[in-house]
């Protein structure tokens, strides 16, 4: 069975972005499991802390569950037009110590999907990602990337309700962990 990790990189409660996770685990075939992780928890980034005690224990379980999926989905928003800075920073724990980023990242799946309430679903965040990913050494995937543009009539009160999102969002999940389960295979 492919094991498939889906993140939000919001802290808000009625995120689109939560949302768009959650019904990607909801739409979810049977024959892959899909969990989720948050970023709640994890401080920022500080060497200091990091060399007097460590990476914190919010960032070791995310760390962790990543490093057992077999696929991972970053459900970006986009701030300012570009990558909202817990996100970033979330990761930036996960690259540490340096010795640690090949086994988090190196050749891993990884896959971009968005909701905004703006009409380009994401792209300019999703785009940010890129030099991001390539640097960790991530497999990110180039089959599709999911942006949902105009969402805010697509969500009732924090859950995807437009049948033709959720059917392309299922679309999309399918073909990741088909790919993450080839990826894995090799």
């Amino acid at each position: 069975m492919t094991k498939i990790l889906g993140i939000s990189g919001s802290l808000r409660k009625a995120s689109f972005n939560t949302g768009l996770l959650k019904a990607a685990q909801s739409v979810t075939p049977d024959d892959i499991t899909f969990e989720t992780a948050t970023l709640h928890g994890i401080p920022l980034y500080d060497g200091d802390v990091e060399a007097e005690s460590g990476v914190p224990p919010a960032a070791e379980d995310l760390k962790r569950k990543v490093m057992a999926a077999d696929g991972v989905i970053l459900f970006t928003p986009e701030y300012n037009n570009s990558i909202p800075g817990v996100f970033k920073n979330a990761i930036d724990w996960l690259s540490r110590p340096p010795a640690d980023i090949r086994k988090v990242f190196g050749g891993r799946p990884f896959a971009l999907a968005g909701a905004s309430p703006g009409n380009f679903g994401t792209i300019l965040s999703q785009n940010a990602w890129l030099p991001v990913m390539r640097t960790l050494g991530a497999d990110l995937w180039s089959g599709k990337r999911f942006m949902l543009p105009k969402a805010e009539p697509l969500f009732e009160q924090g859950r995807l309700t437009d049948e033709q999102a959720s059917e392309r969002l299922r679309g999309f999940v399918r073909a990741f962990a088909d790919y993450a389960a080839a990826a894995k295979a090799r």
